[in-house]
C-alpha cells in the first residue's frame, strides 16, 4: 500500500477514531483501509483528500509540523461523520507520526555537573530518529538499536582512554505512581492480546488498542513504553502489508521489548531507565576538542533522513553530531555534505568527518550528542589521521576484547544505546553473498563477516563492499559497529589503508586515509596495481555457531507465534511432540530452552472450560508470560554464542 501522499497521523487521533466505530464497522475496517491510499489526492491548500464512493470524501489537513495531530484535522462528508468508517480508514492508511518528532518547544540545556557525550545539529533535530540510523536497519537503526528505545542513560565507565565519559550524576530511582502502574498494566494487556492474535489477526482494531494504551502511557510519563508500542504497531503494519523492509525477527524483538518493559513497569519494580525521557536533555560540557572519525547516513522507516558524524576526544570520549530531518533517502544522501550548524563553524559534515572542532560552551546529552545552543562556539581544527592518537588507540585492541566489553555493558544495562564503534585491521577473504568475509590480522583470529550498515541500493555501502571483496588478500583498516545479534558480524562505516602494508588501499590525500562507505565510492584507482579486476569466487563461510545451534527451534516457535498468533503455536505443538521437537536442544545442553519452549507450547494449547463444561476463551496473560520467558532466555543464549563467535578461530585459508 502506497501511503506517500497521506500525512502522518498522531497515534491518539487514530485510536480515538477506531474507538468511536460500532462493532459492525470495526469488522469492515481492515477491508476499507486496503487500497484507500491509492485514491489520495493532494489539494492546493496542502490537504489530502480520499474519496469513498460518490457521497463520502475524507479530507486530512495536517498542521504546521506536517502531521494530523487533532481530531478536527480529519473530516468526512458522510452523514455518520466523525464516527464513520471512511474517516477511520483514511487515518488507518496513513503512516504513524512519531510523537517526539511533532512540533514542540526546542529543549534547552539542563544545568548539571559533568560533561555529556552527544552532538545535535540543526533546529529541531534533537528529536531525530537517530536510534534507527545508528543501529542499522531498526532501524536505524533509527537508528532503530536492539530492543530498547535508547532513552535510558548510558553507563558511567569513567574517563579512561577509549571509554565513555562521565554522563553526570543520575537521579535517584523514583517510585512509580499509581497512574503509571495502571497505564503499564493496560499496555501489558493490550500487548498480550496483540501477541495472542498475531500478524494474521492483528488488524487495525488490535493496533488501535495498542495505540490507545500507548497514548495513556505517554500521558502517565512513560515515553519508553510508548516508543516500544509504536515499534510493534509499525511492525504489524509492515508485516500485514508484506513490506519489503519487514523482518519477522525485528517484530519478534519488538514484542519482547514491549512485554518486558510493560511487565516491569506494571509490577512497580522498574527504575528510571525503563520509564524513559520524552526529550533529550543536555548538560554543559565545557570546552572540548573533538576529531572526526567518519560519517554515517541515517534513513529511518518514518521518512526521516540525514547524517551522523562520529567524533572522538583526546581522552577517548565519544561524541557525535546529528543532522536528521524529514526527507527520506534524498535527505540522507545530501546531508553528507550539508553544513554543520554548530557554534558558527564554517564546516560541512564531509569536512568534519576528516577534521576537528574546538568547542567552547559545549552542551552534551547523555547519549553522546553535542547540542547547537546559542552559547556554543566552535572553531575548525586540523584533522587527525587514523595512524595518530587518539584514533590509533581504536585499532590497538583486539576486536574480540572490544566486543566482550560491549556485551558486558549490554548485560549490565540492557537499555544502553547501540554499541560504540571499534576498529580492526583485517585481510580480505572473499565475498559471501552481499557480505564480505575478512580475518583480523593477528594470531588465531576468527573469520569476521562485514555486512552493509545500510543495505539500501541507493547508498554505496553494498557496492563498496563488493569492490573490496574482489581483492582477496587486501589489507585494510575497518571502523564499524559490531552487530551483537549476529555471530562475528561487523557493520563497517569506514575503511582505510594499513600503515606500512604494500597490498592495501591507496586513497586520495584529501580523504585523510579513510573512506566513508556510506558516501565515498571506491574506484579502481583506489586499489593497488595487480589486483584482480573481476570478482573473486565466493569464500567458504565455515560454520556459524549461532545458525548451526539447535536454538533455531525455539526461534521458529516464537516467530510462528508472532506471525500466526497463539493458534499457530498450539498447532505446532500438536503436529510435533515435545520430545521430537526439543530433544536436540536437551542433547546439546540447552535444557532450559527446551523446558521453556515446552511450557509455551502447552500454554498455547490450553483450552479451559467453564463450570458447565463449555470451552472458554483462554486469558492471553499466561500465554504472554510464557512467550516472554522463552524469548528472554533465547536472547541471552544467543548473546553468549555471539560472544564466543568473536574469539573462536575458524580455519579458512587466506
Amino acid at each position: 500500500m502506497n501511503t506517500g501522499l497521506l500525512p502522518p497521523v498522531a497515534p491518539e487521533v487514530l485510536a480515538e477514531a477506531v474507538e468511536n466505530l460500532t462493532a459492525r464497522l470495526r469488522k469492515k475496517l481492515d477491508a476499507a483501509i486496503e487500497g484507500c491510499a491509492a485514491g489520495a489526492v493532494r489539494g492546493d491548500d496542502g490537504g489530502v483528500t480520499v474519496r469513498f464512493g460518490e457521497d463520502a470524501l475524507v479530507t486530512l489537513r495536517p498542521g504546521p509540523d506536517g502531521a494530523v495531530t487533532a481530531a478536527d484535522q480529519a473530516t468526512c462528508t458522510c452523514l455518520l461523520a466523525p464516527r464513520c468508517l471512511h474517516r477511520a480508514a483514511a487515518l488507518g492508511a496513513a503512516p504513524l507520526a512519531d510523537p517526539d518528532q511533532l512540533a514542540q518547544p526546542e529543549p534547552r540545556p539542563e544545568p548539571g555537573p559533568g560533561p555529556g557525550t552527544g552532538v545535535e545539529s540543526g533546529p529541531g533535530s534533537d528529536a531525530d530518529p537517530a536510534g534507527a540510523a545508528a543501529g542499522g536497519p531498526e532501524a536505524v537503526r533509527a537508528p532503530e538499536t536492539g530492543p530498547g528505545s535508547g532513552s535510558g542513560s548510558a553507563p558511567d565507565a569513567g574517563a579512561a582512554p577509549g571509554s565513555e565519559p562521565d554522563r553526570g550524576s543520575e537521579p535517584a530511582p523514583e517510585v512509580l505512581t499509581a497512574a503509571q502502574r495502571a497505564a503499564a498494566g493496560a499496555l501489558w494487556r493490550a500487548a498480550a492480546e496483540a501477541l495472542a492474535a498475531g500478524v494474521t489477526a492483528g488488524g487495525a482494531v488490535v493496533q488501535a488498542e495498542l495505540l490507545r494504551a500507548a497514548h495513556t502511557a505517554r500521558l502517565a510519563g512513560l515515553p519508553r513504553a510508548e516508543a516500544a508500542t509504536l515499534r510493534v504497531v509499525r511492525g504489524l503494519r509492515a508485516a500485514r502489508e508484506r513490506s519489503g523492509g519487514h523482518r519477522l525477527a525485528d517484530l519478534t524483538g519488538a514484542f519482547r521489548e514491549l512485554l518486558h518493559t510493560a511487565g516491569l513497569l506494571a509490577s512497580g519494580a522498574a527504575g528510571p531507565a525503563l520509564t524513559g525521557t520524552a526529550r533529550r536533555a543536555y548538560r554543559p560540557g565545557g570546552s572540548l576538542r573533538v576529531y572526526g572519525l567518519c560519517r554515517e547516513p541515517v534513513l529511518s522507516a518514518t521518512g526521516y533522513g540525514g547524517v551522523v558524524t562520529h567524533l572522538l576526544a583526546a581522552d577517548g570520549s565519544r561524541y557525535s553530531v546529528s543532522d536528521v530531518r524529514p526527507g527520506g533517502l534524498a535527505r540522507a544522501r545530501g546531508a553528507g555534505s550539508a553544513s554543520v550548524a554548530l557554534g558558527g563553524a564554517a564546516l560541512d559534515h564531509a569536512g568534519l568527518a576528516r577534521g576537528g572542532l574546538r568547542i567552547a560552551g559545549a552542551t552534551v546529552s547523555a547519549d553522546g550528542r553535542l547540542g547547537a545552543g546559542r552559547g556554543v562556539q566552535a572553531t575548525p581544527l586540523r584533522g587527525v589521521p587514523w595512524t595518530e592518537e587518539p584514533v590509533a588507540a581504536l585499532f590497538a585492541r583486539p576486536a574480540a576484547e572490544a566486543v566482550a566489553a560491549r556485551l558486558a555493558e549490554r548485560d549490565g544495562d540492557p537499555d544502553a544505546a547501540e554499541p560504540a564503534l571499534l576498529g580492526c585491521e583485517v585481510a580480505v577473504v572473499g565475498a559471501a553473498g552481499e557480505d564480505l568475509l575478512v580475518r583480523e590480522v593477528r594470531a588465531d583470529a576468527p573469520l569476521l563477516r562485514l555486512r552493509a550498515a545500510h543495505p539500501h541500493p541507493e547508498l554505496p555501502h553494498t557496492a563498496n563492499l563488493r569492490r573490496i571483496a574482489a581483492h582477496p588478500g587486501l589489507l585494510i583498516r575497518v571502523l564499524g559497529r559490531p552487530d551483537l545479534d549476529r555471530a562475528a558480524t561487523l557493520r563497517p562505516l569506514a575503511v582505510g589503508p594499513v600503515p606500512g602494508a604494500q597490498y592495501t588501499l591507496r586513497l586520495p590525500e584529501e580523504w585523510l586515509g579513510r573512506a566513508d562507505l556510506g558516501y565515498d565510492v571506491l574506484q579502481g584507482g583506489h586499489f593497488p596495481p595487480g589486483a584482480p579486476a573481476a570478482g573473486a569466487p565466493a569464500a567458504d563461510e565455515g560454520p556459524d555457531v549461532l545458525a548451526d545451534s539447535p536454538l533455531w527451534r525455539v526461534r521458529r516457535l516464537l516467530e510462528s507465534g508472532v506471525a500466526g498468533g497463539r493458534r499457530a503455536v498450539a498447532e505446532a505443538a500438536r503436529t510435533t511432540g515435545p520430545a521430537a521437537a526439543y530433544g536436540p536442544l536437551r542433547r546439546a545442553g540447552f535444557t532450559a530452552a527446551a523446558e521453556l519452549a515446552t511450557a509455551l507450547a502447552a500454554e498455547a494449547d490450553r483450552r479451559p472450560r467453564d463450570p458447565f463444561g463449555r470451552l472458554t476463551q483462554p486469558s492471553p496473560d499466561a500465554y504472554a508470560r510464557a512467550w516472554l520467558a522463552a524469548s528472554t532466555h533465547l536472547a541471552a543464549a544467543e548473546r553468549s554464542l555471539v560472544a564466543a563467535s568473536w574469539s573462536w578461530s575458524r580455519s579458512v585459508p587466506l
